[in-house]
């Protein structure tokens, strides 16, 4: 008899799997999913292995199937194993990863009357007897009713001593299903058209309606919804099943697919030759793709190192394009949702039809249909954040991801917490596909293992323009100081200030980024000192200006919400003050100065994570109905905003004071990829950054300056390690315009 090891979908399941015995009319295969007892209960599993004996001395049959085929491939549940062991996570969680959007169902307790059983009332308590009343009147009652008015821990006290008198009876059962496909009504005619005609002349007189509705069917041909014609015409469904039953209509069901790229109408594609640079990178890549076929011993990976506007996105279509040539299909991961509508445009015009997208902001039917459809086979590439990482696709030969370095890749908050870098090299040693990590400031550890041998370098040095080896942005510090001691209170430096007037009338775009959302970052008491904080988090409260007139205090963690008090909660005070600026405070300070400019801000408040609002924002910044663009990190990550010809950064200095020992390295990063956005569309060669909150030593001794790591980084430039205020030391890379000419040892 064979045995099955199953990973059961129970919290008390662990990282472990479970033996059970494989019933002779059944079959089944790993990665299948499959019902299994669990204790009193019978939940979910996943076949990982088979095997001829069992593993200990008792076991019990699998009760039955969920799907007849298996649904995860034998990569996929190697992948799991690996996940588990890896992070250790439980493994069903791994699996959960991989399974179809709504695949998992709870498990709800349902109590019921014992027949036959005359309790004695007096022996009862009054809580046991409403229960006890309570079950014998539905009949049938949930745990979550009983819970919802008795209390959870009340409601299982009392429930433990009405079942161990066999006062009542408990079972299990499962929730309904969360989703399933969709299926339409369709109807059309069941004869030809001159039957047709000759059954509308002959219910004339007998039923208008029916031959009324039979002379639509004969103009309108084509199949038409159940829904719309109850809507338009307002057909009754006796008229309908008199028609079916003559044999003059047909009625169908009809699966609909939510596709949620519907709307999104292809472009035609730009045709262009690529630079000596890309054809060498892309030759490297196509020769990786044509021979790891079938190989997956060591899979190759390249650390694709381009600067800003340097053509990646070109070489991600056309790897695909030979990956297609060689019979197979990609994944492309993007760090944020936000970044997937321009991503989608891109591929679409190169490969129309054939692109699936999954991410959270998607419906629960829009994610289930194009599970199974990437499952079946139906696209060529699928694009999406770190979750895309373990769809379906079947016939892997490419990987790409994309802005590598964004730290959006780690899952942070459910277990298992992979990072998509490292799941993507495991699932291209499982499945033979080639990786590519593409990024203008790769991170750290990326950029050692290239340098180790561990991943192939490919750079691409130059930027793409319509001005011919255009530089990258000129790069000035400005230290605030200065300006305080001036009597420039405000958050524009007057540099800053003028360098907007300037573009402005030059009809061009200015973006300034500011990494925090809100008015102000803390709300203090200036009597007592009293920092108003979150009550679940500990953390200081954000004040937003739009929720009410008083503005409200948001918890960037969790969302916690709080009226902003009058008065000090803690000793009464009225003088509130309130420290620190966000997106919300800078955009009110440039509408100030600058009234007659178009303004629209670009963060999470405003987008909530809809990819529709995210492109609608894009479009209008690209269609040039904006002229100053506000954003926090989501404006840094890989947007080609071609009208943008001056950035600045405010207050760059506070990314620096993150509690996170990669803070130093997140804040180059951030200000080289909003550096990038600048200075792509024709006639402006020089697009000035400005760091108001940088307080650089001016003394020579008091910096080290050192050559890029990379040489590629900042396309030769030097990189200062500045030292900033107080004692404590930042080292941090930060380009400026110093012309060293040599190299500098130690």
């Amino acid at each position: 008899m064979p045995y099955a090891e199953v990973s059961v979908n129970s919290p008390f399941a662990g990282r472990r799997t479970f033996c059970y015995e494989v019933p002779s009319d059944l079959k089944v295969s790993p990665g299948q999913a499959v019902w299994v007892p669990f204790g009193e209960k019978i939940l979910q599993g996943i076949v990982v292995t088979l095997t001829s004996g069992p593993s200990v001395p008792e076991t019990r049959p699998i009760t039955g199937i969920i799907e007849n085929t298996p649904l995860l491939e034998p990569h996929q549940v190697a992948l799991a194993v690996w996940l588990s062991n890896y992070y250790l996570a439980p493994l069903f969680d791994s699996f959960a990863l991989m399974l179809p959007p709504g695949f998992e169902r709870r498990v709800y307790a349902v109590f019921s009357p014992a027949s036959g059983v005359i309790p004695e009332q007096s022996t009862l308590k009054s809580e046991e007897k409403e229960i006890l009343e309570l079950v014998h009147q539905r009949g049938r009652i949930f745990l979550p009713e009983i819970e919802k008015i008795y209390g959870r821990k009340r409601s299982q006290k009392i429930l433990a001593a009405l079942l161990a008198r066999n006062l009542i009876i408990r079972n299990y059962v499962l929730e309904r299903p969360k989703i399933k496909p969709r299926y339409e009504t369709l109807i059309c005619l069941g004869v030809n058209i001159q039957e047709a005609a000759a059954q509308a002349a002959k219910l004339e007189r007998r039923s208008a309606r029916q031959a009324d509705f039979i002379r639509y069917l004969m103009d309108n041909p084509q199949p038409q919804s159940l829904s719309n014609l109850k809507k338009g015409i307002k057909i009754t469904s006796a008229v309908l099943k008199s028609l079916a039953e003559k044999g003059v209509i047909k009625i169908e069901e009809q699966q609909v697919i939510r596709d949620p790229l519907s709307s999104i109408s292809p472009k035609l594609p730009l045709s262009f030759n690529l630079t000596a640079s890309q054809q060498a990178v892309l030759d490297e890549i196509s020769q990786s793709l044509r021979s790891t076929a079938g190989d997956s011993a060591r899979p190759h990976v390249f650390l694709l190192h381009g600067v800003t506007g340097s053509g990646k996105t070109e070489i991600y279509i056309r790897a695909l394009e030979e990956a297609v040539r060689n019979g197979r299909k990609g994944i492309v991961m993007v760090p944020e949702i936000a970044m997937t509508p321009q991503m989608i445009e891109r591929f679409t015009s190169r490969f129309p039809g054939r692109v699936a997208v999954l991410h959270s902001a998607l419906s629960l039917g829009e994610r289930f249909d194009e599970w199974w459809r990437i499952r079946n086979g139906e696209f060529l590439v699928v694009i999406g954040p770190r979750s895309a990482v373990f769809s379906p696709q079947p016939d892997l030969g490419l990987i790409v991801i994309d802005e590598e370095h964004e730290w959006t890749y780690k899952q942070e908050e459910n277990s298992p917490r992979y990072h998509t870098r490292e799941v993507a090299l495991k699932l291209a040693e499982l499945t033979g596909a080639t990786v590519v990590l593409g990024s203008a400031t790769p991170s750290v550890e990326t950029y050692h293992l290239a340098q180790q041998g561990e991943f192939k370098l490919l750079v691409l040095p130059e930027r793409l323009t319509p001005v011919e080896k255009t530089p990258l942005p000129e790069v000035q510090v400005v230290d605030l100081r200065k300006e305080l001691k001036d009597g420039n209170l405000s958050l524009f430096s007057r540099i800053l200030s003028r360098e907007i007037e300037s573009a402005l009338g030059r009809q061009e775009q200015v973006l300034l980024f500011l990494n925090r959302r809100g008015g102000a970052s803390i709300v203090e008491c200036r009597d007592c000192g009293w920092v108003i904080r979150c009550r679940r988090c500990n953390v200081a409260l954000t004040y937003h200006f739009a929720e009410s007139r008083d503005g409200i205090l948001i918890c960037h963690q969790c969302n916690y919400r709080l009226r902003n008090p009058r008065v000090c909660p803690n000793c009464g005070s009225r003088k509130i003050k309130f420290l620190g600026a966000g997106t919300e405070k800078l955009e009110e300070e440039a509408r100030r100065f600058f009234p007659q400019a178009r303004i629209l801000r670009w963060d999470s408040e405003v987008a909530s994570g809809d990819p529709e609002l995210h492109q609608q924002i894009y479009n209008r910044v690209v269609n040039h109905e904006v002229d100053i663009l506000i954003g926090t990190q989501i404006v840094t990550k890989g947007l080609d905003l071609p009208r943008i010809t001056l950035v600045g950064v405010v207050n760059a200095d506070t990314i620096l004071n993150f509690p996170d020992f990669r803070a130093g390295e997140r804040t180059f990063q951030l200000l080289c990829q909003v550096a990038g956005r600048g200075d792509r569309g024709p006639g402006k060669s020089l697009c000035k950054l400005t760091l108001p909150g940088i307080t650089p030593s001016r003394r020579l001794p008091g910096m080290i300056i050192i050559l890029s790591s990379s040489r590629k980084l900042l396309t030769g430039r030097i990189c200062i390690i500045l030292h900033f205020r107080r004692w404590q030391d930042w080292y941090i890379p930060i380009p400026v315009r110093f012309a060293v000419r040599k190299r500098l040892k130690n």
